[in-house]
Protein backbone atom coordinates (compact mmCIF):
# COMPACT_ATOMS: atom_id res chain seq x y z
CA UNK A 1 0.00 0.00 0.00
CA UNK A 2 1.27 3.48 -0.81
CA UNK A 3 2.25 5.68 2.11
CA UNK A 4 0.88 9.19 2.65
CA UNK A 5 4.17 10.62 1.44
CA UNK A 6 3.93 8.64 -1.78
CA UNK A 7 0.39 9.84 -2.39
CA UNK A 8 1.41 13.45 -1.75
CA UNK A 9 4.30 13.09 -4.16
CA UNK A 10 2.07 11.61 -6.86
CA UNK A 11 -0.48 14.38 -6.36
CA UNK A 12 2.24 17.03 -6.69
CA UNK A 13 3.40 15.55 -9.99
CA UNK A 14 -0.20 15.47 -11.26
CA UNK A 15 -0.70 19.14 -10.39
CA UNK A 16 2.44 20.08 -12.32
CA UNK A 17 1.20 18.13 -15.33
CA UNK A 18 -2.09 20.01 -15.24
CA UNK A 19 -0.39 23.23 -16.39
CA UNK A 20 1.02 21.50 -19.44
CA UNK A 21 -0.67 20.75 -22.74
CA UNK A 22 -0.11 18.57 -25.75
CA UNK A 23 2.35 19.75 -28.38
CA UNK A 24 1.44 20.71 -31.95
CA UNK A 25 2.85 22.13 -35.18
CA UNK A 26 0.87 24.50 -37.44
CA UNK A 27 1.67 25.01 -41.14
CA UNK A 28 -0.05 27.67 -43.24
CA UNK A 29 0.16 27.81 -47.04
CA UNK A 30 -1.53 29.98 -49.62
CA UNK A 31 -1.86 30.32 -53.39
CA UNK A 32 -2.92 33.61 -54.99
CA UNK A 33 -4.48 33.15 -58.42
CA UNK A 34 -5.36 36.77 -59.15
CA UNK A 35 -5.22 40.14 -57.40
CA UNK A 36 -8.00 40.67 -54.88
CA UNK A 37 -10.08 43.85 -55.19
CA UNK A 38 -9.94 46.18 -52.21
CA UNK A 39 -12.33 44.97 -49.51
CA UNK A 40 -14.80 47.70 -48.60
CA UNK A 41 -17.35 45.92 -46.46
CA UNK A 42 -18.82 43.54 -49.05
CA UNK A 43 -20.52 40.48 -47.60
CA UNK A 44 -18.68 37.19 -47.28
CA UNK A 45 -20.38 33.81 -46.97
CA UNK A 46 -18.65 30.70 -45.63
CA UNK A 47 -19.80 27.35 -47.03
CA UNK A 48 -18.77 23.75 -46.32
CA UNK A 49 -17.98 21.52 -49.25
CA UNK A 50 -20.38 18.58 -49.53
CA UNK A 51 -19.71 15.23 -51.09
CA UNK A 52 -21.78 12.60 -52.85
CA UNK A 53 -21.46 10.44 -49.71
CA UNK A 54 -23.28 13.08 -47.70
CA UNK A 55 -20.23 13.94 -45.60
CA UNK A 56 -19.09 17.54 -45.30
CA UNK A 57 -16.63 19.66 -43.40
CA UNK A 58 -17.51 19.46 -39.70
CA UNK A 59 -20.25 21.93 -38.83
CA UNK A 60 -18.52 23.00 -35.60
CA UNK A 61 -15.36 23.90 -37.56
CA UNK A 62 -17.41 25.96 -40.02
CA UNK A 63 -19.12 27.77 -37.13
CA UNK A 64 -15.74 28.42 -35.55
CA UNK A 65 -14.42 30.02 -38.76
CA UNK A 66 -17.53 32.20 -39.06
CA UNK A 67 -17.26 33.36 -35.44
CA UNK A 68 -13.57 34.19 -35.85
CA UNK A 69 -14.16 36.14 -39.06
CA UNK A 70 -16.87 38.17 -37.32
CA UNK A 71 -14.60 39.11 -34.41
CA UNK A 72 -11.37 40.96 -33.84
CA UNK A 73 -9.90 44.12 -35.29
CA UNK A 74 -10.07 42.81 -38.87
CA UNK A 75 -13.59 41.40 -38.67
CA UNK A 76 -15.47 40.86 -41.93
CA UNK A 77 -19.11 41.34 -42.89
CA UNK A 78 -20.34 37.73 -42.77
CA UNK A 79 -23.65 36.40 -44.10
CA UNK A 80 -24.87 33.12 -42.62
CA UNK A 81 -24.43 30.21 -45.02
CA UNK A 82 -27.96 28.99 -44.32
CA UNK A 83 -29.40 32.41 -45.22
CA UNK A 84 -27.40 32.52 -48.45
CA UNK A 85 -28.55 29.03 -49.46
CA UNK A 86 -32.17 29.96 -48.74
CA UNK A 87 -31.89 33.20 -50.72
CA UNK A 88 -30.28 31.41 -53.68
CA UNK A 89 -32.55 28.35 -53.60
CA UNK A 90 -32.16 25.98 -55.38
CA UNK A 91 -28.87 26.94 -57.03
CA UNK A 92 -26.59 26.58 -53.99
CA UNK A 93 -28.13 23.51 -52.41
CA UNK A 94 -25.50 20.82 -51.63
CA UNK A 95 -26.44 18.77 -54.71
CA UNK A 96 -26.74 21.68 -57.14
CA UNK A 97 -24.05 24.15 -55.98
CA UNK A 98 -21.32 24.88 -58.55
CA UNK A 99 -18.26 22.70 -58.04
CA UNK A 100 -15.89 25.11 -59.73
CA UNK A 101 -15.69 28.85 -60.32
CA UNK A 102 -15.80 28.02 -64.02
CA UNK A 103 -19.48 27.12 -63.56
CA UNK A 104 -20.37 30.62 -62.36
CA UNK A 105 -20.55 32.49 -65.72
CA UNK A 106 -23.16 30.03 -66.98
CA UNK A 107 -25.09 30.34 -63.71
CA UNK A 108 -24.97 34.14 -63.67
CA UNK A 109 -26.39 34.24 -67.20
CA UNK A 110 -29.68 33.27 -65.58
CA UNK A 111 -31.23 36.67 -64.83
CA UNK A 112 -33.07 35.33 -61.79
CA UNK A 113 -29.82 34.01 -60.31
CA UNK A 114 -28.01 37.27 -61.01
CA UNK A 115 -30.80 39.31 -59.40
CA UNK A 116 -30.86 37.19 -56.26
CA UNK A 117 -27.07 37.35 -56.04
CA UNK A 118 -27.22 41.15 -56.07
CA UNK A 119 -29.92 41.13 -53.40
CA UNK A 120 -27.74 39.10 -51.02
CA UNK A 121 -24.88 41.58 -51.31
CA UNK A 122 -22.39 38.70 -51.22
CA UNK A 123 -19.09 39.40 -52.99
CA UNK A 124 -16.97 36.51 -51.75
CA UNK A 125 -17.76 32.83 -51.19
CA UNK A 126 -15.33 30.88 -49.00
CA UNK A 127 -15.52 27.13 -49.57
CA UNK A 128 -14.18 25.09 -46.65
CA UNK A 129 -12.90 21.55 -47.00
CA UNK A 130 -11.05 19.17 -44.69
CA UNK A 131 -11.30 17.18 -41.47
CA UNK A 132 -9.55 16.06 -38.29
CA UNK A 133 -8.29 12.50 -37.99
CA UNK A 134 -6.55 10.40 -35.35
CA UNK A 135 -3.88 8.40 -37.23
CA UNK A 136 -2.33 6.64 -34.26
CA UNK A 137 -1.75 6.27 -30.55
CA UNK A 138 -0.64 3.88 -27.86
CA UNK A 139 0.03 3.21 -24.18
CA UNK A 140 -2.27 1.94 -21.45
CA UNK A 141 -3.80 3.00 -18.15
CA UNK A 142 -5.07 0.78 -15.34
CA UNK A 143 -7.21 1.75 -12.38
CA UNK A 144 -7.70 -0.06 -9.08
CA UNK A 145 -9.41 0.50 -5.75
CA UNK A 146 -8.32 -0.76 -2.35
CA UNK A 147 -9.05 -0.26 1.31
CA UNK A 148 -9.26 3.52 1.75
CA UNK A 149 -7.59 4.40 -1.55
CA UNK A 150 -8.11 4.28 -5.29
CA UNK A 151 -6.17 5.47 -8.29
CA UNK A 152 -5.14 5.09 -11.91
CA UNK A 153 -1.62 4.58 -13.17
CA UNK A 154 -0.11 4.44 -16.64
CA UNK A 155 0.42 6.53 -19.73
CA UNK A 156 -1.40 6.86 -23.05
CA UNK A 157 -0.94 9.08 -26.11
CA UNK A 158 -2.59 9.74 -29.45
CA UNK A 159 -2.03 11.88 -32.52
CA UNK A 160 -4.45 14.28 -34.22
CA UNK A 161 -4.06 15.67 -37.72
CA UNK A 162 -6.27 18.62 -38.68
CA UNK A 163 -6.04 19.52 -42.37
CA UNK A 164 -8.35 22.23 -43.78
CA UNK A 165 -8.33 24.43 -46.84
CA UNK A 166 -10.39 27.36 -48.07
CA UNK A 167 -11.01 28.46 -51.66
CA UNK A 168 -11.99 32.13 -52.02
CA UNK A 169 -14.32 32.96 -54.91
CA UNK A 170 -14.81 36.53 -56.10
CA UNK A 171 -18.36 36.45 -57.48
CA UNK A 172 -18.18 39.89 -59.09
CA UNK A 173 -15.03 38.99 -60.98
CA UNK A 174 -16.23 35.38 -61.46
CA UNK A 175 -12.82 34.03 -60.52
CA UNK A 176 -11.13 32.07 -57.76
CA UNK A 177 -8.91 34.66 -56.14
CA UNK A 178 -6.86 32.11 -54.23
CA UNK A 179 -6.73 29.18 -51.84
CA UNK A 180 -5.45 28.81 -48.29
CA UNK A 181 -4.46 25.71 -46.33
CA UNK A 182 -3.78 25.05 -42.67
CA UNK A 183 -2.36 21.82 -41.30
CA UNK A 184 -2.01 21.20 -37.57
CA UNK A 185 -0.31 18.04 -36.33
CA UNK A 186 -0.44 17.39 -32.62
CA UNK A 187 0.16 14.76 -29.97
CA UNK A 188 -2.00 14.49 -26.87
CA UNK A 189 -0.96 12.72 -23.67
CA UNK A 190 -2.84 11.09 -20.81
CA UNK A 191 -0.53 10.42 -17.84
CA UNK A 192 -2.23 8.85 -14.86
CA UNK A 193 -0.68 9.24 -11.43
CA UNK A 194 -3.57 8.62 -9.06
CA UNK A 195 -5.88 10.52 -11.42
CA UNK A 196 -5.70 10.75 -15.25
CA UNK A 197 -4.54 14.19 -16.43
CA UNK A 198 -5.41 14.81 -20.12
CA UNK A 199 -2.87 17.02 -21.92
CA UNK A 200 -4.75 17.77 -25.11
CA UNK A 201 -3.31 19.14 -28.33
CA UNK A 202 -6.38 20.99 -29.60
CA UNK A 203 -5.51 20.74 -33.27
CA UNK A 204 -8.95 21.58 -34.67
CA UNK A 205 -9.27 24.75 -32.57
CA UNK A 206 -5.76 25.83 -33.58
CA UNK A 207 -6.54 25.11 -37.24
CA UNK A 208 -9.64 27.29 -36.97
CA UNK A 209 -7.69 30.20 -35.47
CA UNK A 210 -4.91 29.93 -38.06
CA UNK A 211 -7.16 29.57 -41.11
CA UNK A 212 -9.49 32.39 -40.00
CA UNK A 213 -6.53 34.71 -39.51
CA UNK A 214 -5.28 33.84 -43.00
CA UNK A 215 -8.71 34.46 -44.50
CA UNK A 216 -9.05 37.87 -42.85
CA UNK A 217 -5.63 38.87 -44.11
CA UNK A 218 -6.21 37.49 -47.60
CA UNK A 219 -9.63 39.05 -48.20
CA UNK A 220 -8.49 42.43 -46.89
CA UNK A 221 -5.05 42.59 -48.51
CA UNK A 222 -5.07 39.96 -51.27
CA UNK A 223 -2.21 37.93 -49.80
CA UNK A 224 -1.40 35.63 -46.90
CA UNK A 225 2.04 34.69 -45.63
CA UNK A 226 2.98 30.97 -45.37
CA UNK A 227 4.23 30.08 -41.90
CA UNK A 228 5.20 27.28 -39.52
CA UNK A 229 4.62 27.49 -35.76
CA UNK A 230 5.23 25.04 -32.94
CA UNK A 231 3.59 25.12 -29.52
Amino acid sequence: MRTDAQWRCALSVALVLMVLSGCSTTRNDSVTNSPMPTYSGESVVVMARSYHTGNKTESDFTRCIVNELRSGQNKLNIMRGEDFIDAMYPWFEPRTAPNDIGDMPRLIQNEKVAARMRETGVRYVVWLDGNTEMPGGGGSISCAAGAGAAGCFGFAWWENDSDYDAAVWDLDGQKEAGSLETKVNGTSYLPAIVIPIPLIARTRAKACDALAEQLQQFIRSGSAVPSVAEN
